[in-house]
Protein backbone atom coordinates (compact mmCIF):
# COMPACT_ATOMS: atom_id res chain seq x y z
CA UNK A 1 0.00 0.00 0.00
CA UNK A 2 1.43 3.14 -1.29
CA UNK A 3 1.98 5.95 1.51
CA UNK A 4 -0.13 9.43 0.69
CA UNK A 5 0.81 12.46 2.28
CA UNK A 6 -2.15 15.12 3.01
CA UNK A 7 -0.93 18.60 2.91
CA UNK A 8 -2.77 20.85 5.14
CA UNK A 9 -3.44 24.18 3.81
CA UNK A 10 -3.93 27.13 6.55
CA UNK A 11 -8.23 27.73 6.78
CA UNK A 12 -10.12 30.27 5.51
CA UNK A 13 -10.32 33.11 7.01
CA UNK A 14 -7.38 31.86 9.85
CA UNK A 15 -5.90 34.87 10.71
CA UNK A 16 -4.74 33.94 14.56
CA UNK A 17 -1.13 33.71 15.12
CA UNK A 18 1.02 30.89 16.90
CA UNK A 19 1.28 32.01 20.45
CA UNK A 20 3.30 31.17 23.10
CA UNK A 21 1.26 29.50 26.00
CA UNK A 22 4.30 28.41 27.59
CA UNK A 23 4.41 31.29 30.42
CA UNK A 24 0.36 31.84 30.03
CA UNK A 25 -1.60 32.68 33.47
CA UNK A 26 -4.27 30.42 33.12
CA UNK A 27 -7.59 30.85 35.51
CA UNK A 28 -10.17 28.51 36.02
CA UNK A 29 -13.50 29.43 34.39
CA UNK A 30 -16.01 28.42 37.19
CA UNK A 31 -14.14 29.00 40.20
CA UNK A 32 -11.95 26.18 40.53
CA UNK A 33 -14.91 23.56 39.90
CA UNK A 34 -15.15 23.37 36.46
CA UNK A 35 -12.80 21.53 33.78
CA UNK A 36 -11.51 24.87 31.56
CA UNK A 37 -9.33 27.42 32.09
CA UNK A 38 -8.61 30.77 30.09
CA UNK A 39 -6.06 32.69 29.53
CA UNK A 40 -5.66 36.13 27.81
CA UNK A 41 -2.39 36.20 25.34
CA UNK A 42 -1.21 39.17 22.88
CA UNK A 43 -5.07 40.39 22.71
CA UNK A 44 -7.07 36.68 21.94
CA UNK A 45 -8.47 34.47 24.32
CA UNK A 46 -7.23 30.82 24.85
CA UNK A 47 -9.25 28.21 26.54
CA UNK A 48 -8.00 24.68 27.37
CA UNK A 49 -9.16 21.54 29.45
CA UNK A 50 -7.67 21.82 32.86
CA UNK A 51 -7.32 18.10 33.51
CA UNK A 52 -5.54 17.88 30.20
CA UNK A 53 -3.08 20.90 29.76
CA UNK A 54 -0.67 19.63 26.88
CA UNK A 55 -3.99 19.44 24.84
CA UNK A 56 -4.14 22.09 21.87
CA UNK A 57 -5.50 24.69 23.14
CA UNK A 58 -8.69 26.78 21.18
CA UNK A 59 -7.46 30.12 20.76
CA UNK A 60 -10.83 33.20 20.31
CA UNK A 61 -10.90 36.66 19.21
CA UNK A 62 -12.66 39.08 21.64
CA UNK A 63 -15.48 38.85 18.57
CA UNK A 64 -15.56 35.35 19.19
CA UNK A 65 -15.36 34.72 22.64
CA UNK A 66 -18.24 37.70 23.49
CA UNK A 67 -20.30 35.21 21.00
CA UNK A 68 -19.54 31.95 22.18
CA UNK A 69 -20.39 33.19 26.03
CA UNK A 70 -23.01 34.61 24.77
CA UNK A 71 -24.02 31.50 23.57
CA UNK A 72 -22.66 29.73 26.85
CA UNK A 73 -25.13 32.49 28.82
CA UNK A 74 -28.31 31.48 26.40
CA UNK A 75 -27.69 27.37 27.51
CA UNK A 76 -26.40 26.82 23.90
CA UNK A 77 -22.92 25.19 25.47
CA UNK A 78 -22.86 22.87 28.36
CA UNK A 79 -19.16 24.53 29.96
CA UNK A 80 -19.46 21.72 33.00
Amino acid sequence: MAESTIQQQPLMGWDKPELDLSSAEWHSSSRGLGDVQIAFVEGFIAMRNSGRPESPSLIFTPAEWGAFVSGAREGEFDLT
